[in-house]
């Protein structure tokens, strides 16, 4: 396997030349005092550094001799703990969170790519961070400052880790049947009694203690999810002077055995009459959890993306090394038995796909954490725009990403040969980590009818209107004549995307059903095309610095032009299906399956 090399100058490339990052965040108050060009070049060069040596190394071990479980003790693969409590030393769990605790406050333009290079280097490992980041964002926002200060500040400093205790054994997506129980104190806590599964981080040795946020249900909670309450139950109980004390009833009843992020802890949970704290309002909880749940799914997505990456570097490095079959238009090494497989169409199909699509995420992904960071810290328009495309992009977001990143796990696989279905070169674990994604934090399937049905249909189409008429903008804008390459079957992309959000919701208008039916389809245009936006963007910038000299900017055009020819097509299929109704899904009877 390659060794894992962080793509540094192109995340440069987005976040300088294409989105502009450092007047962004100059023309944010608060952001401006927090970060520059200097400073965000400094963090993402340490963290490359920290994720190729002291992560990525471990992600084979990890892989094959995994977590542990023994008497309700989680032990993590060797290597893990020492390498997490170098992540903590560095600072890198407070990274974007709250200065006001101890977080360092950076833009998710930043920690977006932070979390890729994690994903890159080891999917499991990248989960245990991930986790306390996003639990410490639910908590920051929605808790009191009592717990915000007891427990943000020892997250923040990689001493404290943080799980999502949200499935039941028979409550996945539909979180309004779960059964976990919590009753009122006199001291204003509550007793917490419940079982929870597929628990990440439920349980491990890399941390003192975990933090664990859990839904429950008072008993006199309305039914459904209007009756879900937050809380906070810690592993162990927390003095008034901040140290440790008493194990709190939590307990870890087994550990999963999974087809792949073996080194991730995903654990049966139990809670028997633990001590918690309500975040939030009662019966509010699933508002205050989605804090955290978005933030996961954005990350969920990020992590199709650093797996394809890392597959895509395997993948090239081992084609330019294999030798097998002449060139069909000769031979190109005459003086080998054979030349290199980078000489075949199909080798080059499947290494150009994974080029254009890993190059066209990581720039959605950080157009969207521009969003996030607009959502967050700006004001009026800008706040309430950035604010949609937040609400409109997070499922595609996880379900395109993630799909994408499958796509090419498989590809890199492919390109290996057979090499690539043992063990020995490491390509199969990347297929295998990948899967999960497009699983958890709420199924692709999911993710497609959020975007269908609560947000595009939800807002009347107009959530996609916003996304449709910064396209167009753009578009009318950008008259240059070498740009029109590119810019034509935009416009001709995203009138075809505003066309099918108007056909489809006409025809749910008559049957709701035509909304499941077309919202896989939907999502994969929608990503199709957004991934278009991106392409032309960097296209633009990348045909300005064209004489420069680097080779980087050719690459970018030359990668630009096939994602128009060779993939931006594939939402024609797509277009049709969708179109296609809901009629030939619904008419075959169950017993005819």
């Amino acid at each position: 396997m390659a060794e894992y090399q962080v793509p540094l100058k192109d995340m440069s490339f987005l976040l300088y030349d294409v989105f502009k990052s450092d007047e962004l965040w100059q023309s944010l108050p608060k952001l401006a005092e927090r970060v520059d060009r200097d400073t965000a070049d400094a963090i993402l060069q340490e963290c490359a550094k920290i994720a190729e040596q002291e992560i990525a190394p471990l992600s084979r071990q990890g892989d094959e001799i995994g977590v542990s479980f023994k008497d309700g003790v989680v032990t993590t693969a060797p290597g893990y703990k020492n390498a997490f409590k170098t992540y903590a030393e560095g600072g890198w769990s407070a990274l974007g969170g709250e200065p006001e605790y101890g977080g360092m406050g950076m833009p998710k333009m930043i920690t977006a790519l932070h979390e890729e290079m994690l994903c890159s280097a080891d999917i499991s490992f990248s989960l245990y961070p991930g986790l306390t980041a996003g639990a410490g964002l639910s908590l920051a926002k929605h808790g009191s400052e009592a717990l915000k200060e007891k427990y943000l500040t020892r997250m923040y400093a990689g001493e404290w880790a943080a799980s999502m205790c949200l499935t039941e054994s028979h409550a996945g997506t539909d979180l309004g049947m779960i059964r976990t129980k919590a009753i009122p104190q006199d001291d204003g806590s509550y007793r917490i009694t419940g079982n929870k599964i597929f628990i990440t981080g439920g349980e491990h040795d890399l941390t003192e203690n975990i933090v664990h946020l859990v839904l429950a249900k008072l008993p006199d909670a309305p039914a459904g999810p209007r009756g879900i309450s937050l809380f906070l139950v810690p592993k162990y109980n927390v003095n008034d002077d901040e140290s440790l004390g008493e194990a709190n009833n939590v307990s870890c009843g087994s550990i999963e055995h999974k087809m792949g992020i073996h080194a991730s802890s995903t654990c049966v949970m139990n809670f028997d009459d633990s001590q918690g704290y309500l975040i939030g309002e009662l019966n509010k909880g699933l508002a205050c959890m989605f804090t955290m749940m978005n933030f996961e799914r954005i990350g969920v997505g990020i992590q199709g993306l650093g797996a394809a990456v890392r597959s895509y570097q395997n993948a090239l490095e081992y084609a330019k090394d294999r030798i097998q079959g002449r060139s069909l238009t000769g031979a190109k090494s005459p003086d080998k038995a054979a030349d290199s497989i980078m000489v075949h169409g199909d080798v080059r199909r499947m290494l150009l796909n994974m080029k254009a699509l890993n190059e066209g995420s990581r720039a959605l992904s950080t157009y969207i954490a521009m969003q996030l960071d607009l959502a967050t810290y700006a004001e009026g328009e800008q706040q309430q725009k950035g604010d949609a495309l937040v609400a409109l992009m997070t499922p595609v977001a996880k379900a395109f990403f993630t799909d994408m990143g499958f796509e090419s796990a498989v590809a890199g696989q492919q390109v290996f040969g057979g090499h690539g279905y043992i063990r020995e070169w490491g390509q199969e674990q990347l297929v295998r980590d990948t899967r999960i994604a497009q699983i958890y934090e709420g199924t692709n399937g999911v993710q497609a009818m959020d975007l269908m049905a609560r947000k595009v249909a939800g807002s009347k189409g107009a959530l996609m209107k916003v996304f449709v008429d910064e396209v167009k903008a753009y578009i009318s804008e950008t008259d240059a004549e070498n740009m029109q390459e590119f810019i034509q079957p935009l416009g001709v992309a995203i009138t075809d995307l505003e066309n099918l959000t108007t056909d489809v919701l006409s025809a749910a208008a008559n049957n709701t059903n035509e909304l499941g039916a077309a919202a896989n389809d939907y999502l994969h245009v929608f990503g199709y095309t957004a991934m278009a936006y991106m392409w032309a963007k960097m296209s633009e910038v990348a045909l300005a610095k064209q004489d420069s000299g680097d080779d980087f900017y050719l690459s970018k055009i030359k990668t630009s032009r096939y994602y128009f020819a060779k993939l931006l097509p594939r939402r024609h299929s797509l277009i049709a299906s969708a179109k296609s109704g809901c009629d030939t899904l619904f008419d075959i009877e169950d017993e005819l399956f």
